[in-house]
């Protein structure tokens, strides 16, 4: 994830306190992205609120500034400063370290595959997909048309073909493997279904880039 691999939540007990809070979060983090230099995104899902930084010393000050900013209007708010952890894929406690060895990157990354894979079977969704741009939307037809003659999971969208995978390792492999069907200039990716409140702070993020 890019400059955003820290993550500020704040739960809120009272829903109904939440568009309040919401744009008091938004004014601290914009002065806060001011006086610091640095982007702090805000994006919120089913009332909870996320703030995003880059760095540890950004993040941390972030949450002290959303506690200061709530301490009066939300005293029983809840927060928790998080660290994505990029083997996981997922977001971990800010005190949970990163793994250091080559044994521990490893084992790290399979029990993510792991993970991956159950919660996939247990949901009946995709953890990660193929994403394929064809040169054109005839083209796209018939490799969704292919992939779904296989038993592939497969959407489309105009000239993009995505094909869901369990896993990243399975995706990396069914992306190697429609490599070698398509056209030289189509382009092959994967990349992880993520979360709503993810998408959200991705979007986030675009925005502030288009206004800036």
């Amino acid at each position: 994830m890019a400059d955003d691999d820290w993550r500020v939540t704040v739960t809120l007990p009272d829903e109904a306190e939440v568009k309040q809070a919401l744009r008091s979060v938004h004014e601290a983090a914009e002065d806060l992205s001011r006086r610091l230099g640095h982007r702090i995104a805000v994006s919120e899902d089913g009332g909870t609120i996320f703030l995003y930084a880059g760095t540890e010393d950004a993040a941390r000050a972030a949450d002290r500034a959303v506690r200061d900013v709530l301490a009066e209007r939300q005293p029983a708010a809840g927060f928790a400063l998080d660290r994505w952890h990029p083997v996981e894929q997922e977001w971990e406690d800010a005190s949970v370290p990163l793994p250091q060895t080559a044994e521990e990157q490893q084992a790290e990354h399979e029990r993510r595959i792991a993970d991956e894979t159950r919660d996939s079977q247990a949901t009946g969704e995709a953890e990660w997909e193929v994403i394929v741009d064809m040169p054109s939307r005839h083209e796209a037809a018939q490799l969704a048309g292919r992939l779904e003659a296989e038993g592939r999971s497969v959407s489309r969208r105009w000239r993009f073909v995505f094909v869901g995978a369990s896993n990243e390792d399975e995706a990396g492999e069914l992306a190697g493997v429609i490599a070698q069907q398509v056209p030289p200039n189509a382009s092959v990716t994967t990349n992880a279904v993520l979360p709503v409140e993810a998408e959200l702070a991705q979007a986030e993020l675009a925005q502030s880039d288009e206004n800036s």
